[in-house]
């Protein structure tokens, strides 16, 4: 495929796409390496071998998959012309954001109650390895967040139409790798202890 083809537009636009791309792909790599590093770690003597994860983390999962349809459903809409929808999506996709941000950090404080401590000389590597890893993701989901409210604003400006849609189909695609990036480090984190 020769990339240098086509209109000013497209070449931009294209351009565009591979910078996401390239940019999940070195995402991929990071939490690559830290769940590779927590799997070595695993073998240390110091491991919490009956630690549970809090059910909110379940919840925050559960959610973060519902904001993905959500957004899927939003970026429908608009395409297809039906701005109310598009619109009430839109929000609901913010809504679940928020509620997934607070189910996480009740994971923390759950993790804290428990006696399970994240830094200082009453940690473990065990849940420093957590702390870290759902730590790097909210750091990502809190950019996703940025994302999310561009669109809703771009949305209310009206930029986004039939045949202008690309700064929408970047964001969902953005959006649902950061729920799909979840889902595994949710499904790492409690099949893998």
């Amino acid at each position: 495929m020769d990339l240098t083809r086509g209109s000013e537009q497209d070449r931009r636009n294209r351009a565009k796409k591979m910078m996401l791309l390239f940019a999940i792909i070195s995402m991929v790599m990071m939490f690559a390496g830290l769940t590779s590093a927590y799997v070595v770690s695993k073998s240390r003597p110091d491991w919490l071998t009956q630690f549970e994860l809090p059910q909110s983390f379940l919840w925050s999962t559960i959610v973060i998959v519902v904001s993905s349809i959500t957004m899927f459903l939003a970026k429908k809409n608009i395409i297809a012309g039906n701005r109310t929808n598009g619109t009430a999506f839109l929000i609901g996709t913010l809504v679940l954001a928020s509620v997934f941000v607070v189910f996480q950090f009740q994971g923390f404080a759950s993790i804290v109650e428990a006696g399970y401590y994240f830094t200082g000389s009453e940690s473990t590597i065990t849940t420093s390895f957590i702390y870290v890893l759902v730590l790097a993701h909210l750091a990502h989901l809190a950019g996703g967040l940025i994302v999310l409210l561009v669109l809703i604003y771009n949305h209310f400006k009206q930029r986004y139409y039939n045949g202008q849609t690309l700064g929408l189909e970047l964001g969902a695609t953005f959006w649902h790798f950061l729920d799909l990036l979840w889902v595994y480090l949710f499904c790492f984190l409690y099949f893998f202890r």
